[in-house]
């Protein structure tokens, strides 16, 4: 069921008001809606409890229908929603699936919907800002599966030469964060 303009911009208002990010609002079934919440340095527990209280007193004077509330934080691979997602996460590595394929140099002649690469820049208009990516070594996102297998071919191969694409945010059906995540402790 989808969350109404209203109740998101109610919602947003509240989150935002306590000094945090709105990144996602969903209305389950069973009267569940999800909160989802960011902030520099990422959410606590206290931070999801006081966002929580707040938002239940909202939706009380609110008269919104509801039975339960879910605030969390979004994760080590956070949705990417809004064009000012983008502009805060500039640098990172991200996932990135469009609507119809992109057709650039560097791709499959038929192009590609799902890309995975560093972030480089995000220009424009703020509405619909442009958004430039640098893939993963010429890779683009692939299976698990085909990563090793990938991985085992590629040891013999020659660089593969460097891929930058732009596309207008517009074009976004999905997107989130990819983790980098190091288990050897930097040294």
């Amino acid at each position: 069921m989808a969350v109404s303009a209203q109740l998101f911009e109610m919602i947003d208002t509240t989150v935002e008001g306590l000094g945090y990010e709105l990144v996602d609002v969903e209305r389950l079934a069973r009267g569940l809606i999800r909160v989802t919440i960011d902030k520099e340095g990422g959410i606590s527990l206290d931070d999801c409890e006081r966002v929580s209280n707040q938002l239940n007193t909202m939706m009380t004077v609110e008269n919104v229908d509801y039975d339960r509330l879910e605030v969390s934080s979004p994760g080590v691979d956070r949705p990417l929603k809004r064009a000012r997602d983008f502009v805060r996460f500039v640098g990172q590595m991200v996932h990135v699936e469009l609507f119809t394929p992109l057709m650039a140099p560097g791709l499959p002649e038929n192009g590609r919907r799902r890309m995975d690469g560093t972030l480089l820049s995000v220009e424009g208009e703020e509405t619909n800002p442009v958004l430039t990516l640098k893939l993963c070594e010429g890779r683009l996102a692939r299976t698990p599966s085909e990563k090793n297998r990938s991985a085992k071919a590629a040891k013999n191969k020659p660089a593969e030469p460097e891929v930058i694409v732009s596309f207008p945010f517009k074009d976004i059906e999905k997107a989130n964060l990819i983790p980098e995540l190091d288990f050897k402790g930097s040294k």
